[in-house]
């Protein structure tokens, strides 16, 4: 399994601008920003990439975890790895919500993954849930894809963009195929890494920006 840990400086937050939950705009503090890769056959195989991150306040940069599954015997690993993650989270960090965007897919996947291996979380309940999507489209009155609200918001995406069916692809040639990984260049690798970076990374900066992009949601 590949485990990526990795730091993003932020320049300054202004809580003006935050998205606001019943009067609090620094939800940022207390929450995870939430991202999967997966494979599905009729019902969820396996996580391919888990992605999550915070914000330290100390450091006053983001942190960002990566799993990426390299074989079949990873994907009850990847499942222990994010329980851990999240207890961590809850009861160590203090982390109360979780932003996503469009997650109730990534919470059915996650959560069906943990039943049916006996792990007891169900993510959605252990933190209260934010979804962009949702937020975009209370304003708007539509649905937005993630890359066309980053749009909006200026973000400019670092990594290629990956189809979905281009991941599942690669996620169900590593599941049948326990050599596979290993003869998968590795720009391939770090592609799809970056590519569940940045949406991580996007939540992060949508969230802490969103009254200053509000006008041109309605748009």
């Amino acid at each position: 399994m590949i485990v990526e840990e990795k730091y993003i400086h932020v320049n300054g937050i202004n809580n003006k601008e935050c998205l606001e939950k019943n009067g609090n705009n620094e939800i940022y503090k207390k929450a995870l920003f939430f991202d999967l890769e997966h494979y599905i056959y009729k019902k969820p195989v396996c996580i391919g990439v888990f992605g999550c991150a915070y914000y330290d306040e100390a450091l006053r940069k983001i942190k960002i975890t990566q799993y990426m599954i390299e074989n079949k015997s990873d994907a009850l690993r990847i499942l222990d790895l994010a329980k851990e993650y999240f207890y961590k989270a809850k009861n160590e960090l203090d982390k109360e919500y979780i932003v996503t965007f469009s997650g109730n897919n990534d919470f059915t996947i996650i959560n069906y993954l943990f039943e049916k291996n006996n792990i007891n979380i169900k993510v959605n309940e252990y933190f209260e849930s934010i979804d962009l999507q949702k937020e975009y489209e209370k304003i708007a009155g539509k649905v937005i894809g993630l890359k066309n609200l980053e749009k909006i918001f200026n973000i400019s995406r670092e990594s290629e963009l990956i189809s979905g069916a281009t991941l599942a692809k690669t996620f169900y040639r590593v599941i049948k195929d326990d050599d596979y990984f290993s003869r998968m260049p590795d720009e391939k690798k770090t592609k799809i890494l970056r590519y569940n970076g940045q949406d991580v990374i996007s939540l992060f900066y949508m969230l802490i920006s969103w009254s200053r992009y509000a006008h041109k949601l309605g748009e």
